[in-house]
């Protein structure tokens, strides 16, 4: 990335600023599959930030898809959404973000048409509100369509990066119900997973396949000389890492457990938090090991030092339900950081042959230890290249090329 890297004064959120997006001129309504401020960076984060640099964002929090729990981080995010009720426009990171209430039981009937009649008169505030004219609906979640014939909108794009309607506590009927709806009235869909194209192409002859990038050049940082991570840094090597979401849907534990049990002089480190979205996780077993430290979150602009001590990486994924269409976003991050990386065989890496495939504890060992005593400088640097060119920035350059020239947004903001 050739942009700027600063701290946003407000909100102390690292931002990732690039002067080459061609993306721009555009008034952009958002629909996001979360709030804005969460544990983990995710796609809607690193394509907004950049975009709103040149674009006028109006970005929608989480509809709250997934039935809530009796859990403190569910809790606590309820009672942030009310307390916010009064006042739910703010500007953060160079856009606008509007926290609306609804309530999250979409499987109701009564309660989607309750729930079309607050987002369209919260959204339809903020529209007038921001400015926005003839925007770009741009959403994550197929639950926009209450939308589509309430405002006056220039061009409609779904970017299903992940597989919502697989996800615990997702009522799948109803999404899928409204994915269909939504997916057949928008103008282009973009997909991040080789399923997810399948089942849109079915709904829409214009989908493009979009699989999950980085932020290349910040993780090539991780090649040069500078600090590592001082906890890990403290820890015996060599050194295998993990970095995410620290989730029982998603981690095949048993695996992981195993595979450090057969190398006990190896370290595993797993940096990231535990159990956001799910917090019925339970890690007790990767705690009861001497050699596994769960290091907990980072910041995203500390993660190349925390590479920069890692001999290794991993992908430890399970393959079924809603992994089956998962494009792990760590994967370009790692290349970029130029470490070997040993995946179990997702069917979304297959396209990637720097990605070693492993499907047992055996083969991760076998294949971690071969990955580790023939790395060097130069193959690092050469993982690293060969990823540069997955980067947001692509991504952006893909979604402006679908889009199109976008004339009525960019007139008005000339007539304001």
């Amino acid at each position: 990335m050739s942009g700027v890297q600063r701290l946003d004064a407000d909100s102390s959120r690292h931002r990732l600023i690039s002067d080459a997006v061609t993306l721009s001129g555009l008034d952009i309504l958002c629909i996001g599959a979360a709030d804005w401020h969460t544990d983990l960076l995710t796609n809607q984060q690193h394509l907004l930030i950049r975009a709103a640099e040149h674009n006028r964002i109006l970005f929608v929090e989480s509809l709250g898809l997934r039935r809530p729990q009796l859990a403190p981080r569910d809790l606590r995010r309820m009672g942030r959404r009310l307390s916010g009720a009064l006042q739910p426009l703010r500007e953060v990171d160079g856009l606008h973000v509007l926290s609306p209430v609804v309530v999250p039981l979409h499987s109701n009937r009564p309660v989607r048409a309750v729930n079309a009649q607050l987002l369209t008169g919260y959204v339809s505030w903020a529209v007038r509100k921001v400015g926005l004219r003839s925007p770009v609906l741009w959403s994550f979640v197929p639950q926009a369509e209450v939308l589509l014939d309430r405002l006056d909108l220039s061009q409609v794009l779904y970017y299903t990066d992940d597989d919502y309607a697989a996800k615990a506590g997702i009522d799948t009927e109803s999404f899928l119900a409204a994915e269909r709806r939504f997916a057949r009235r928008s103008d282009v869909i973009l997909a991040s997973a080789p399923e997810l194209v399948t089942r849109m192409r079915v709904l829409n002859d214009n989908v493009l396949y979009a699989p999950n990038v980085a932020d290349t050049r910040l993780f090539a940082g991780a090649l040069e000389d500078g600090p590592i991570d001082p906890e890990l840094a403290a820890l015996p090597g060599p050194r295998i890492v993990f970095i995410g979401a620290i989730l029982a849907a998603k981690i095949d534990l048993d695996l992981v457990v195993k595979l450090a049990r057969l190398r006990p002089h190896w370290t595993f480190a797993f940096v990231g938090p535990v159990g956001p979205g799910d917090p019925r996780t339970n890690v007790d077993a990767l705690r009861g090991l001497a050699n596994i430290h769960l290091l907990g979150h980072r910041p995203y602009e500390q993660l190349p030092a925390v590479l920069r001590g890692a001999d290794a990486t991993i992908v430890p994924y399970l393959l079924d339900g809603e992994m089956r269409s998962v494009f792990p976003m760590k994967t370009y991050e790692y290349l970029a950081a130029g470490r070997p990386v040993i995946s179990t065989p997702l069917e979304t890496l297959d396209d990637i042959p720097e990605v070693i495939k492993a499907a047992t504890a055996e083969e991760f060992a076998k294949r971690l230890q071969e990955a580790m005593e023939t790395d060097s400088d130069t193959l690092r640097a050469e993982r690293s290249r060969l990823a540069q060119s997955h980067s947001w920035e692509s991504r952006l350059d893909q979604i402006a090329d679908a889009l199109g020239p976008s004339e009525p947004a960019a007139a008005s903001r000339a007539a304001d």
